[in-house]
């Protein structure tokens, strides 16, 4: 069913809105996300606005919280906006509301609202009684989230009214709303019959996350979910009920995947409109024939990172060595870091018993509650340091008394290196070196977490024996927090340390779009994804021999999960088998992917919503 929606409306976006109708157009997205970057919709909605900014100008205007702290860096008012919008603006200004208008300082530098929600706090009381009376949605007293996304929907909505009431406002109003916290002005809208258009794309559902990661079998028992019964028992009824009013009462009802769609049908009680799938805006991504020297450049820094980790305990081959990770928010089952720890102890034995010489060093990037970093960790990293910067004074001191004795020797045969090296220099090096040694094993994760006990990484690896033993070609980095160049671990950020990693691995349970592997191909590093996730769904309907070309996709929809464990063990093992020359031929290949999910590409989707809702 959800495979139709897209179908259908992949034929329906062919045309687009003429000059002519933006010009009488304005369009006015809404996101809780706009200079406030809390996930992967910060990303959608960023990395999408070169490409409708150069379409819409000035018409297009983005609207968001102001909460962040630090906004004021990416931020720039304008002093005298002249427009309908600008207006409205200062009626809400002389109102007492702290509102701002200016350019967001991004590529494309479009046009932005920045509310603060606290502004409505004297009579949010009043706008929540407002909500139940009107639309039927009870909200808790005193839940902060809520209360913010009220307030904030309520004074958008004021906005748009003023807006709408003055003389020069263009004929076409399209107001883009994303996700339920900002989809509390869609009812009111329609209730008052403002001459607005609204559009209404969930990027996930609330329940439908809940529920998925505590059902195995979610999808088949997607089409009887008793939604108020779950709803009340995960304790989130006034978001699923948001969800569910804007859903019905917008104009456009979309979402990001087939894989959503379905929510939408059975939890939202709405069959999508129209599907629009996330992009990126490749044109920051590309590197050309760049790719091979950047993967070599950052893969040395990851190279510091194993050997500061692992090489006080024991060493390998680091130019027989992979790296493979994954990252993204701490949802165990959701994010398939089940699947993944149980596929890589797969792939850990049949390495063993092929007596491989082969390395695979698996980094778990995510975000846990940590008391703080490991101290034998960090002192290791710095111990590493003192042993480098001593081998480089030993090189220097060596390498200029080699010069010399060597253009003054009638003897052809090298002398002893060592005799050029001073007793200091060679007491350092033996304490440094006797310091940094230690028969431990090498730690699984690099900071202290709070729960250590109840972690089910954690837990993972001591149940598949994941422990970083010697003889184990996979080896493990639970690193439980963001990878970043501020890091006295790392010194790159985490786009560096991806284009440095060989593979990234994301066979999602439950993943409405997917923004992790698709920044993998734009970095032209190949990935594995699930077809649960939309990404992945899109790929395997968009993309022939997709596998060839770098982007796996496990099948997890109508299979069993031991099954999918065994067939992304296979494909890890399968990858582990090229050599260094097949890498980087696939490198490039999934890099020449990347243009087919750049914005200039995937925004027709939006422009044909746009257009079908602007005719209605």
């Amino acid at each position: 069913m959800a495979s139709d929606i897209a179908s259908n409306n992949r034929r329906k976006g062919k045309k687009v809105l003429t000059k002519k109708e933006i010009a009488q157009s304005k369009l006015i997205e809404v996101a809780w996300e706009v200079c406030n970057q809390v996930g992967g919709i910060y990303t959608v909605i960023r990395s999408k606005v070169p490409v409708i900014r150069e379409r819409w100008g000035n018409n297009y205007v983005l609207v968001g919280p102001l909460v962040h702290p630090h906004v004021s860096s990416e931020f720039e008012p304008i002093d005298e906006p002249d427009d309908a919008l600008g207006a409205a603006v200062k009626k809400l200004r002389k109102e007492g509301v702290r509102i701002q208008y200016g350019i967001w300082l991004i590529s494309g530098r479009p046009r932005v609202v920045l509310i603060d929600p606290a502004s409505a706090r004297d009579y949010l009381s009043d706008v929540k009684y407002l909500l139940w009376e009107h639309h039927g949605i009870p909200t808790p007293p005193d839940d902060k989230l809520i209360d913010g996304v009220v307030a904030f929907g309520h004074l958008v909505k004021r906005l748009l009214t003023y807006m709408v009431q003055d003389e020069r406002c263009p004929r076409h109003v399209l107001a883009h709303f994303h996700e339920w916290m900002a989809a509390t002005p869609i009812p009111d809208i329609r209730r008052e019959k403002l001459p607005i258009k609204t559009i209404f794309t969930t990027h996930a559902t609330m329940l439908g996350r809940y529920v998925a990661m505590n059902d195995p079998m979610f999808y088949q028992n997607l089409p009887f979910v008793d939604w108020e019964k779950e709803a009340t028992h995960y304790n989130i009824m006034p978001q699923v009920q948001i969800e569910r009013v804007a859903a019905a009462d917008c104009h456009m009802c979309t979402t990001v995947s087939d894989v959503t769609a379905q929510e939408c049908i059975y939890l939202l009680g709405r069959t999508p409109d129209a599907i629009l799938p996330n992009g990126l805006n490749i044109e920051r991504f590309e590197a050309l024939h760049e790719v091979q020297n950047l993967h070599q450049a950052y893969k040395e820094k990851i190279h510091r990172f194993a050997m500061a980790y692992f090489f006080p305990s024991y060493s390998f081959d680091l130019d027989n060595t992979l790296y493979f990770f994954t990252s993204g928010r701490f949802e165990y089952k959701n994010k398939g870091f089940d699947m993944t720890l149980q596929a890589l102890s797969k792939l850990n034995e049949k390495l063993k018993e092929d007596d491989s010489p082969l390395t695979i060093v698996m980094f778990f990037v995510t975000r846990q509650p940590y008391h703080s970093l490991n101290p034998e960790v960090l002192h290791s990293r710095a111990l590493m340091e003192e042993l480098r910067q001593t081998c480089s004074a030993i090189e220097k001191e060596v390498g200029k008394k080699l010069f010399y004795t060597a253009a003054g020797s009638t003897n052809h045969k090298l002398p002893e290196l060592s005799d050029f090296v001073e007793d200091y220099w060679k007491l350092r090096y033996r304490r440094t070196l006797q310091s940094w040694k230690s028969d431990k094993l090498p730690p699984i994760v690099t900071h202290n977490l709070m729960d250590d006990q109840q972690d089910e990484i954690l837990n993972a690896l001591r149940e598949f024996n994941l422990l970083n033993f010697k003889e184990d070609n996979v080896k493990v980095v639970y690193h439980p927090d963001f990878v970043s160049a501020s890091s006295p671990l790392w010194g790159i950020d985490y786009g560096q340390f991806v284009r440095g990693c060989h593979l990234g691995i994301f066979p999602s349970y439950y993943e409405p779009w997917g923004y992790t592997p698709l920044e993998c191909i734009a970095r032209g590093v190949p990935a594995v994804t699930s077809d649960l996730s939309g990404f992945g769904d899109y790929v395997t309907r968009t993309i022939k021999d997709h596998d060839d070309s770098g982007l796996y996709v496990v099948r997890r929809h109508h299979q069993e999960y031991e099954k999918a464990t065994d067939e992304l063990a296979d494909a890890l093992y399968r990858f582990s088998q090229l050599n260094r020359r097949e890498r980087i031929a696939l490198r490039n290949k999934v890099e020449g992917n990347a243009i087919k999910f750049d914005w200039k590409a995937l925004s027709k989707h939006y422009e044909a919503v746009y257009k079908q809702i602007t005719l209605e």
